[in-house]
């Protein structure tokens, strides 16, 4: 027997089944059911991490600009530092990224500090933001260094030399850290072992076969010079993959690192319209749920986490590049493509599409809370990046404000929730036209349930239950919408998005929620 929506919602209640049979036709319907009596699971809030690589005006002119009157004395951009206070961001992974696998940190430490070739990206490193600005940064906003570690052409014995400088109260690399003037271990306890070296993009390309016994090496080392460090690799997410990986080196890691962007702008900065990246909303957990098959199939699921160390809907712009070999930078052409980068900044591509996928992104990561450990959308400021910064300045995109939303709205646990939408199809593709996500506090009686509606021009007609009562009355809520769903913030209109407080009346569970909108709602029991 073939179910509709409307016989679902029988299952869910016969008072949601007599509401919903009032809403207009046209409206797209989405019931949510939540258990309130189902154990919940915390879920771990490094999901809502950042990451910075040395490409473009992600470091220079982004989070550090010596000189700007918006920089503190030692360089670093003040009204940045505010804007990732309020993203609460709990981690940050750098140096890379690509970069990473061609940068030796020791070139990045010390007052002696010169020029170096980033080949990757070809043009010259400054270096006058190294390992210790880095984690300066992250103690500004209250996050905890991340260090990936060069495994294209570094060695194991740099990686080793690295943990000391950071770590360590003894030894040659540990006194170069007090004789640069920090007395105090820079106690970073999260590393990974390269980047993407599983691809021939990637300086440093290594097959399974040889970045197995690689990573083995190197997590033996690291961990001699502080045991008490957490290690991930790069994977790709695969069982050719990761199998071999886990097989040799698992014993050693704490996660497993994955990256995906959905939209392949590398070449081409595309711009496509909001129905083509909203079809995108499901796949970041098809991705996360056959890795987790993965895991389980490998033995370490429980043992090891999934950290999605980069991830976001756009990849960023680079054409011609990423390269192997030192660049002439006079070159025109390097120059130009170069300068093409900075089309990932345009401001009309960040439109309501990116919020809700981030907010899809999200909930992926929360129904798999016992899994995945750490996400990091890539990056954190400018390129593709929820926070734009300019010399006057910074503009919040939309996945900004949703990204503030899920931090500082949802409480710490994740409850059972089950949903059934409409679908909401373009071309060939389809995707639930609703996504929701539950979560409560410690004592199970105030929750904080996420409503996205992915429809780009119609309000969802949304049925909550929680448990054996549909919601009604009213509820404090915010919601984050535009006036199309191709709004986008700024230099000229930095608050055109911006989520709104505002109080949402349920009658007998059902709650209209505008086109293009992630709402979350406040609900305490009773």
């Amino acid at each position: 027997m073939k179910y509709t929506l409307i016989t679902l919602a029988l299952l869910l209640t016969p008072l949601a089944l007599l509401h919903a049979a009032d809403a207009p036709a046209a409206t797209p319907q989405a019931f949510v059911a939540i258990d309130t009596d189902a154990p919940s699971v915390v879920y771990s809030r490094m999901i809502f991490g950042g990451f910075l690589e040395h490409f473009d005006r992600q470091i220079y002119g982004g989070v550090f600009e010596p000189g700007s009157p918006l920089s503190d004395k030692n360089g670093f951009r003040q009204d940045v530092i505010a804007a990732l206070k309020e993203l609460k961001t709990p981690i940050v992974r750098w140096p890379g990224g690509c970069f990473v696998s061609g940068y030796h940190w020791e070139a990045g430490v010390g007052k002696n500090r010169r020029p170096t070739d980033d080949m990757a990206w070809g043009v010259l490193e400054k270096n006058t933001f190294g390992t210790d600005e880095f984690v300066e940064f992250c103690r500004l906003i209250g996050s905890q260094p991340y260090i990936c570690n060069n495994a294209g052409n570094g060695t194991v014995e740099e990686m080793k030399n690295w943990v000391e400088y950071c770590n360590g109260s003894t030894g040659k690399f540990s006194q170069l850290r007090k004789d640069n003037g920090f007395t105090e271990p820079r106690n970073v306890s999260i590393w990974s072992i390269g980047n993407e070296n599983w691809g021939r993009h990637e300086i440093g390309y290594k097959p399974i076969a040889q970045w197995a016994p690689l990573v083995l090496e190197a997590a033996k080392a690291m961990k001699a010079a502080d045991p008490n460090i957490q290690l991930s690799a790069a994977a790709l997410p695969s069982r050719e993959w990761t199998l071999p990986l886990l097989k040799m080196a698992g014993q050693y890691l704490d996660y497993i690192s994955i990256h995906s962007y959905w939209l392949p702008l590398w070449q081409k900065n595309d711009m496509p319209d909001y129905l083509t990246c909203i079809m995108q909303s499901e796949a970041p957990e098809k991705t996360i749920a056959s890795f987790i098959g993965v895991l389980e199939e490998s033995g370490y699921r429980g043992r090891i986490k999934i950290a999605y160390d980069e991830w976001n809907l756009r990849s960023w712009h680079h054409p011609g590049f990423p390269r192997k070999t030192v660049q002439n930078y006079a070159d025109p052409e390097v120059a130009k493509l170069v300068e093409a980068r900075a089309k990932s900044d345009l401001a009309q591509q960040y439109t309501m599409a990116d919020a809700l996928f981030s907010a899809s992104f999200f909930n992926a990561c929360l129904r798999h809370a016992e899994d995945v450990g750490m996400a990091n959308i890539a990056p954190i400021v400018n390129t593709r990046g929820p926070l734009y910064v300019y010399p006057q300045g910074i503009v919040k995109r939309t996945h900004f404000h949703a990204m503030a939303m899920y931090a500082n709205e949802l409480e710490k646990r994740v409850g059972k929730l089950d949903i059934k939408a409409d679908k909401l199809t373009h071309g060939t593709k389809s995707v639930p036209v609703a996504d929701a996500i539950a979560t409560v506090d410690d004592s199970g009686k105030n929750w904080a349930v996420a409503l996205v509606n992915r429809h780009p021009d119609k309000d969802v007609a949304f049925t909550v239950k929680m448990k054996d009562r549909l919601l009604d009355g009213q509820y404090a809520a915010t919601t984050l919408a535009g006036d199309s769903p191709d709004s986008f913030n700024d230099i000229e209109h930095p608050n055109r998005v911006t989520p709104q407080k505002t109080t949402l009346t349920f009658a007998k569970g059902l709650v209209n929620l505008p086109p293009h909108s992630l709402t979350i709602v406040k609900v305490p029991l009773k």
